[in-house]
C-alpha cells in the first residue's frame, strides 16, 4: 500500500486547518504547566490540582481519541493540519495511527500515575510540575507528528527538562562516575545527581546532532519538504539511505538505551525522582525506538534493510548485557534501569526483525514494558521513602509491614520476567516468534536466554527484599502505601493484568497499522 492510501485510508474526522482533540492532548499539560508557573508557590494544593486537571485532560483525550478511531478505515486519522513557517514547509501537522492511539494512551497512563506518586512531594513542587508537564506534552506531540521539523522539535522538548528534573530533584546518591565523559565531569566538579543529569543531557545532545544531520539531508533530497507522507512518498539515494540511516538509528537509539550508548540511563534513573523515573522509562525511552521505525525505517527502507543484521545483532546484545547488568547490581533502581536496557533491546529486536509478529511485538513490548517500569518505579519510590534505602542486601521482610506494595512488586516482576497472564509475555512472544520468522533465525535464542536471566533476577530481587528475613532491627515504622500512592499502583497493575489476558485491546490498532506499513518498509 502506498503512503498517498496510507493517509487516505483514514483520513480525518478533524478537519484540517484547525485543532482538534490531538492538539489538546499535546497542548493540555503545556497550558497547565503555564497556569501553574502563574500561581504563588503558596498555593500548593491548586499547583497540584491544575497538574493533575492537565493529565486528566490529556489521559481523556488518549482514551476518546482510541474510542474515535475506525479500525475498520485504518491509517492516520484526527488530522490536524497548518502552516508554521510557510516559507520552510513547517506546518503544525499531527494525525494518529494505530501505533499512535497505543502510544498516547501509554503516556496518558503514565503521567496521570506520576501525578499521583509525586502527589506528596514537597521541595519546590510548582517548578517541578511545570518541567513535568512541559515534557510530557513533547511526549505526546512526537506520537502524532506528521511534519519532521516539528517531530523533533517536540522530541527535543520532551529531552531536555529531564537535566533540571534530575539536576534540582534528584537523588544525592553517588552514581558511577566512569566512562568517556568522566574527565568534563570532573573539570565541571559535578557529581551525583547532578553527574547523572549532565551526562544525560551530554549523551542526548549528541545523539540529536546525528538526528538533525540526517533529517536535513533528507529535507534537502526530498525538496525542502518535512512532510512525513511526502518524505515517504521520496526514493531517496542509496548513499543517503547508507549514511543516514545508522545515524537515525544510533541518535534515537541514544534515548532508546542503545548498547553502548545507553550508560546515561541507569546513572539517569538512579538519580531521577519517582515520577521522572516513571516517565523516563516509561514513554521517554520509547520515543528513541519509535523514532527508529517512525523515521529511519519507514523512511529510508533500503538503508533500514541494510543495517537490519546490525540492528538485530546489537539489540540481542542489548538483552543480554542488560540482564547481566542487572543480575551483578545491589541497588534496587540500577537493577530496573539495567532491566530497562534489556527490554528496551526486545523493542529494537523486534523492529530488526522486519516482519509483522516482530514489529507488532515491538509496539506492544513498548506499552507492556511502559506500564511495568511505571509500576516498578513508583514502587522503588515508595520503598526508599519509607526504609531510605535502596541496597537490597540490606533489607529483608518487608512484606509484613507493606503487603500491598509486596504484591505490586511481585506483579510488575512477573510481568518483567514474561509469565503468561501478564503483558511481557505478550510482547515478548511476538517479539521471538518475528526474529525466528527473519532472515537471522539465529538472534532468538540469546534473546531466549536473556529472558531466562531476567527470571532469575527479579525473583532473586523480590524475594530478598520482601520474603528474606534481613538483617535484625534495621528498619523501623515501616508503612504501607496511602491512598494517593495507591491510586498509581493500582492503575498500573491493572493494565499490566488486562494487557496481558485481553492482548487484542491494543492490538486491534497495531497490527492493521503494521499491515500498512511494512510494506512500505520493505519496498
Amino acid at each position: 500500500m502506498t503512503p498517498e492510501m496510507i493517509v487516505s485510508a483514514g483520513q480525518a474526522s478533524t478537519a484540517a486547518g484547525g485543532f482538534g482533540w490531538l492538539s489538546l492532548i499535546v497542548l493540555a499539560p503545556f497550558v497547565a504547566a503555564v497556569i501553574i508557573g502563574l500561581l504563588p508557590e503558596r498555593f500548593e494544593n491548586a499547583i497540584r490540582n491544575v497538574a493533575l486537571a492537565g493529565a486528566t485532560v490529556s489521559f481523556g483525550g488518549s482514551v476518546f481519541v482510541a474510542l474515535g478511531y475506525d479500525r475498520t478505515r485504518g491509517g492516520l486519522q484526527f488530522v490536524e493540519d497548518f502552516p508554521i513557517v510557510e516559507s520552510l514547509g513547517i506546518r503544525w501537522s499531527l494525525a494518529a495511527d494505530g501505533w499512535s492511539v497505543v502510544l498516547l494512551l501509554l503516556t496518558g497512563v503514565i503521567i496521570y500515575a506520576g501525578v499521583w506518586a509525586s502527589w506528596t512531594l514537597e521541595s519546590r513542587a510548582k517548578e517541578f510540575f511545570v518541567l513535568l508537564l512541559v515534557l510530557v506534552a513533547g511526549v505526546f506531540g512526537v506520537f502524532v507528528a506528521q511534519d519532521l521539523f516539528l517531530f523533533f522539535l517536540l522530541y527535543e522538548i520532551a529531552v531536555l527538562p529531564m537535566y533540571l528534573l534530575i539536576g534540582i530533584w534528584g537523588s544525592s546518591n553517588k552514581v558511577a562516575e566512569a566512562g568517556p565523559f568522566a574527565l568534563v565531569f570532573r573539570v565541571l566538579d559535578v557529581g551525583g545527581k547532578e553527574y547523572a543529569a549532565m551526562k544525560l543531557t551530554l549523551m542526548l545532545l549528541a545523539g540529536s546532532a546525528l538526528i538533525l544531520a540526517a533529517m536535513l539531508g533528507m529535507y534537502w533530497e526530498a525538496g525542502n519538504t518535512f512532510n512525513l507522507t511526502e518524505l515517504a512518498e521520496t526514493e531517496f539515494s542509496s548513499t543517503l539511505q547508507f549514511l543516514a540511516f545508522p545515524a537515525l538509528w544510533i541518535g534515537f537509539g541514544t534515548l532508546a538505551g542503545l548498547f553502548p550508548f545507553h550508560t546515561w540511563s541507569p546513572d539517569g534513573h538512579a538519580a531521577a525522582p519517582t515520577a521522572v523515573s516513571m516517565l523516563h522509562a516509561g514513554v521517554l525511552m520509547k520515543l528513541g525506538a519509535f523514532g527508529v521505525i517512525r523515521i529511519g525505517m519507514m523512511l529510508l527502507p533500503e538503508g533500514a534493510q541494510y543495517w537490519a543484521f546490525w540492528v538485530g545483532t546489537v539489540a540481542v546484545i542489548n538483552v543480554l548485557y542488560g540482564a547481566l547488568s542487572a543480575m551483578a547490581q545491589t541497588d534496587l533502581k540500577y537493577i530496573i534501569a539495567y532491566s530497562s536496557v534489556s527490554h528496551m533491546g526486545i523493542v529494537l529486536l523486534g523492529a530488526a526483525t522486519l516482519t509483522t509478529n516482530g514489529w507488532n511485538g515491538a509496539i506492544y513490548q513498548m506499552v507492556a514494558h511502559g506500564v511495568m517500569t511505571g509500576l516498578f518505579f513508583a514502587l522503588v519510590g515508595l520503598v526508599y521513602g519509607r526504609a531510605h534505602s535502596r541496597y537490597i542486601p540490606g533489607m529483608g521482610g518487608f512484606v509484613k509491614p507493606m503487603p500491598f506494595v509486596a504484591a505490586a512488586f511481585t506483579l510488575a516482576a512477573l510481568s518483567s520476567l514474561g509469565l503468561p497472564g501478564t503483558a511481557g509475555f505478550v510482547a515478548e512472544w511476538l517479539v521471538f516468534l518475528g526474529a525466528y520468522e527473519s532472515a537471522h533465525w539465529w538472534w532468538t535464542f540469546p534473546a531466549l536466554l536473556g529472558a531466562f536471566i531476567t527470571a532469575v533476577y527479579v525473583l532473586a530481587g523480590v524475594r530478598s527484599i520482601f520474603y528474606g528475613e534481613g538483617p535484625p532491627d534495621t528498619f523501623h515504622d515501616l508503612e504501607d502505601a496511602v491512598d494517593s500512592e495507591r491510586i498509581a499502583l493500582w492503575i498500573l497493575g491493572a493494565c499490566i493484568v488486562i494487557l496481558g489476558v485481553v492482548p487484542g485491546v491494543l492490538m486491534i490498532f497495531i497490527d492493521p497499522t503494521t499491515a500498512l506499513y511494512l510494506p512500505t518498509a520493505l519496498r
